[in-house]
């Protein structure tokens, strides 16, 4: 018989999972750096700054919880680009693929939306988020600008 608690599914955002949202991240961030402005503009206000935007969130249930989550940030229209952001799984559900589950149905998104590409900034102490954005597709890029100081990773996903 098949075990569904133990199955993750994957749903788009909902404003009942807006806390969620920050919560998973802020719990992630802090594990590693420190929260940064913009961060808590992103996490305080999801529907404004992202979805309102023509952005997507999703969320990895299990057990009827959220236990990870990710944004696809729209950067620009004319050709269709998005930023993957904000990935997050919380500690009591590592291993169990979410990460790149949450990030499979983000990258499956912007390319049924016909995007162009799809960038990410992350930071080299990462080393398993950076083989699990390898593993979606993504490529390293020269670094520029970026809104966060603890990004020293950059990477790019062409359609």
């Amino acid at each position: 018989m098949n075990n569904m608690n133990n199955e993750v599914k994957i749903i788009a955002y909902d404003p009942q999972y807006k806390e969620a949202f920050k919560t998973l991240n802020e719990e992630w961030i802090k594990t590693f750096f420190t929260m940064e402005a913009g961060d808590y503009k992103l996490l305080d206000n999801p529907e404004e700054y992202i979805i309102n935007k023509g952005g997507h969130i999703v969320f990895a249930m299990l057990n009827n919880e959220p236990v990870g989550t990710c944004a696809l940030v729209k950067t620009a229209d004319e050709p269709l680009r998005f930023e993957l952001s904000k990935m997050a799984v919380s500690p009591k559900a590592q291993g169990k693929k979410i990460g790149y589950l949450v990030g499979q149905a983000l990258v499956d998104k912007a390319r049924e939306l016909n995007a162009e590409s799809i960038f990410l900034e992350t930071n080299s102490i990462l080393v398993p988020a950076i083989k699990l954005y390898e593993k979606l597709g993504f490529k390293h890029m020269p670094i520029s600008d970026s809104a966060y100081d603890r990004c020293d990773t950059q990477m790019l996903l062409k359609f």
